[in-house]
């Protein structure tokens, strides 16, 4: 983003739920032989509505889409034994965009010199959830009518601000064309067992409650079923439903010093086949307890410079932040943007037995199922992989249907959150690494890294919050990665040693000099990614990387002391 940091991944999780069994259909760009819901029958005529009527005023769109997100979902959260939210619910969110001028000129051309202009956008409309056709016309009309007042009104103010600016850097149309497809799949039906589920995370957070240091224990879970309808004025016509469960266990204790110090553990998935059972939930979190206990006596880590070991999926969220924003293709247009890697195509960016793939097609890797998979991004492209890098060489970004210089089409990775407006966005990431060695091995190279450095020791990175960066010229283009769980590993061979408040931070083309081999594994991080278009869902897979020189800050705490009074005992229960 262009004016404030990429706040990225929070992680999300799986669990057991019931969903009414759906044949799966392949993607193409033929219709699928399933009956349409009658809110897509809805949208295609007030669209063919629409185009007719508005041919005849003085600006008319070139082009329209409609989307309609229809998200059903069911959210549990249990804290220390006891529910405390139980919520289900069902909402339907229409976005409309309306394209005034031309394919190569319209009105969502960045308006340069204005601050924070990121073209216009509607936060979506909410529109009635009974499948009433005029019901659902009525709400698509007003709402385009006023899209139309605004777009026509800002084409205008396009044109005069190109008149009275410099020649663009980059000369490439507003739009791209691109094949329509036509998809349609059966909706499926959300059906959860609420009750079980209840038990399951009243037993699983009442485990957070062994340890009176411990000042949060949650476990959440979140059942969901998406419809997605889109229509474009170009013939596109879509209509899918994915299912999604998620669960998240987080604990939370502070140091004498005052520093929050939390952990988390997550699973993500589309089915009830990939749920881990509720005795490994159980060891997870009873592990979490005892790690919390060691992070609040663990020694405060200082500020360093050295070697370090990234697991995979801390490499995977490191890659996400320092490389996945800054090739996002629409960044690479907007005059505010750094354009790191705008004019670095054919160059060498990364050693040359990496490759970075973003895949939205790959539903799982390594036994986990990937939260960044989709069929159809949200202009109704299909997502397609794309190999940004390939033997260190960096060759293409992540495309929405907003061409740039050298890519005049869209790679399928056009996405936003229901009432957002769509940008390119990341996918699946996926690092692969021609050069692996075992993970011992990686440490003993770490060791002799900080022996040739004079180094005591370096760091092992193990567990990642998530992370933000900065894109925008008038900032350095730095990246914060917050780690969760960091280890010592000595130079002598001294057992390992649990520290904490560090944050790891660098700029992009310096830190990726430094990776000098993967390890033999393979890390999974599931989340959702924030920016200008919303929370996305999105996933980062990477091997273990041993980096020869990172940088490390402390971390910001706060300064209140822990709770004066004591944990409070259950009814019937003494200290």
């Amino acid at each position: 983003m262009s004016q404030r940091p990429q706040r990225s991944f929070f992680r999300i999780a799986v669990a057991t739920v019931i969903f009414v069994p759906i044949q799966y259909l392949f993607v193409s760009n033929t219709l699928a032989q399933t009956k349409q819901s009658p809110i897509l029958e809805a949208m295609k005529t007030e669209m063919q509505r629409t185009m007719t009527d508005l041919k005849g005023e003085a600006n008319p769109p070139y082009f329209v889409s409609y989307a309609i997100t229809e998200t059903q979902y069911v959210t549990l959260t249990a804290s220390f034994g006891k529910i405390v939210i139980d919520d289900s619910n069902r909402t339907r969110t229409l976005d409309v965009e309306v394209r005034v001028g031309n394919y190569d000129l319209d009105n969502k051309r960045q308006i340069r010199g204005t601050n924070f202009e990121m073209g216009g956008f509607s936060r979506g409309t909410q529109i009635p959830l009974d499948d009433d056709i005029g019901s659902i016309r009525t709400t698509i009309w007003a709402t385009t009518d006023r899209q139309y007042k605004s777009a026509a009104e800002r084409y205008l103010k396009v044109v005069s601000n190109r008149a009275v600016k410099v020649k663009e850097e980059d000369s490439s149309g507003d739009f791209s064309r691109e094949k329509p497809s036509s998809y349609s799949e059966p909706l499926q039906t959300l059906v959860v067992n609420t009750d079980a589920w209840r038990e399951r995370l009243r037993r699983l957070s009442a485990l957070f409650a062994a340890d009176p240091k411990i000042y949060g224990g949650e476990v959440y879970f979140r059942a969901e079923v998406i419809h997605r309808y889109f229509v474009n004025s170009e013939g596109t016509t879509i209509q899918t439903s994915d299912s999604y469960v998620r669960v998240f266990s987080q604990g939370r204790t502070k140091a004498d010093d005052g520093m929050s110090l939390p952990l988390f553990r997550s699973y993500f998935a589309f089915t009830a086949d990939s749920v881990p059972s509720e005795s490994v939930m159980r060891k997870e979190i009873l592990d979490m307890t005892t790690l919390l206990g060691k992070l609040r006596t663990a020694p405060l880590m200082e500020t360093y410079s050295g070697p370090a070991i990234l697991s995979g999926e801390a490499a995977g969220v490191f890659f996400h932040e320092i490389f996945g924003h800054r090739i996002e293709g629409h960044r690479q247009k907007d005059v505010n943007s750094s354009q790191t890697f705008k004019n670095l195509v054919g160059e060498r960016i990364l050693p040359d037995f990496v490759d970075v793939v973003f895949d939205p097609a790959l539903r799982s890797l390594a036994g986990q199922n990937l939260a960044g998979y989709y069929k159809f991004d949200d202009e109704g492209v299909p997502g397609q992989q794309v190999t940004t890098v390939k033997n260190g060489v960096f060759r293409e970004f992540l495309m929405s249907r907003a061409p740039i210089d050298q890519m005049p089409n869209s790679n399928g990775h056009g996405r936003r959150q229901a009432g957002f407006p769509v940008v390119s966005r990341q996918s699946n990431l996926l690092v692969k690494a021609a050069k692996t060695v075992p993970f011992d091995t990686l440490r003993t190279m770490l060791r002799a890294e900080c022996k040739r450095q004079g180094k005591e020791y370096g760091l092992y990175f193990v567990e990642i919050q998530g992370g933000f960066t900065f894109t925008n010229r008038t900032m350095p283009n730095a990246f914060n990665v917050l780690p969760l769980l960091v280890y010592k590993i000595f130079t002598d061979g001294r057992p390992d040693e649990v520290v904490r408040g560090v944050d790891l931070i660098g700029t992009p083309l310096t830190t990726f000099k430094q990776i000098t081999v993967a390890g033999n594994d393979m890390g999974v991080f599931n989340g959702v990614c924030g920016a200008e278009s919303g929370g996305v869902p999105v996933s980062a897979s990477s091997p273990s990387l041993l980096v020869n020189v990172i940088e490390a800050q402390k971390k910001a705490k706060s300064q209140a002391k822990p709770p004066i009074l004591g944990f409070p005992t259950e009814p019937g229960k003494t200290n």
